[in-house]
């Protein structure tokens, strides 16, 4: 997978050091893997991640297109820690059959299948990775996942990225904010799209902007959608509904 980078955490701080910063419980990435997040201050996503954890190393499976800030922020945030972080020549392969020796239930959903990280790559070519996703509602870095994005209103807690229980993190206050003292007015929703639609069109609900459709594949798509304004949706050329 040539899309992701894999960033390589050591140094005797490593755990407490990345615990205190993301949104899932960095403890139990020991020997397994956890999905989680960086946040900005004010609970706004950075980036997605997979911390693994490996004897006297926490290895990060981070997409490409965001590694660069994830590396820099997490530098900026080391101080005095010993910690040191470095990207590795790691190979990131996902499948759905039979798991490999040494590779890693996907912590999101069991429809995702399995991670491995090695020398070279050895993904299921003939997966059909956007239908899974679309199908499950799992948000993709850099179309649902944006730095306009609070993570709850994109489905993180249903696919095991925040732990409540772990203590603070970057971020903390907001998401918790949203979690325990307000009811979520918007957020991703599968759709059923009846005509031709495409990922960034507006969604009106009437005369009334409702959302924008994000991933779309074949007549399924995943929506960012007011959920006051669900009941008639349409972009300029389909009709959505929610789906099931």
């Amino acid at each position: 997978m040539s899309t992701r980078t894999v960033l390589a955490i050591t140094g005797t701080d490593r755990v407490d050091f990345l615990q205190g910063l993301i949104t899932n419980d960095v403890t139990r990435a020991d020997g397994g893997i956890v999905y989680a997040a960086l946040l900005t201050p004010q609970g706004k996503f950075i980036a997605d991640f997979f911390v693994i954890g490996q004897p006297d190393i926490l290895l990060i499976d981070v997409g490409s297109s965001v590694a660069a800030t994830l590396f820099q922020r997490l530098s900026m945030y080391r101080l005095r820690a010993d910690v040191q972080i470095s990207e590795t020549a790691l190979t990131v392969s996902r499948g759905t059959g039979p798991r490999p020796d040494g590779a890693l239930d996907d912590s999101r959903h069991a429809a995702l299948g399995w991670r491995y990280y090695g020398d070279q790559d050895i993904s299921d070519a003939t997966v059909d990775w956007e239908a899974i996703e679309v199908a499950n509602l799992i948000p993709a870095t850099g179309i649902e996942l944006t730095p306009d994005t609070y993570i709850l209103e994109a489905n993180f807690e249903a696919i095991n990225g925040v732990d409540f229980k772990k203590g603070c993190f970057v971020g903390q206050e907001i998401v918790a904010r949203m979690k325990h003292k307000a009811t979520l007015k918007k957020g991703l929703r599968r759709v059923s799209i009846d005509g031709d639609a495409a990922s960034g069109d507006a969604i009106m609900s009437g005369d009334k902007p409702a959302g924008t459709l994000h991933s779309v594949h074949g007549n399924q798509g995943i929506a960012y959608l007011r959920f006051d304004r669900t009941d008639t949706m349409t972009t300029q050329k389909a009709s959505l509904h929610l789906a099931d």
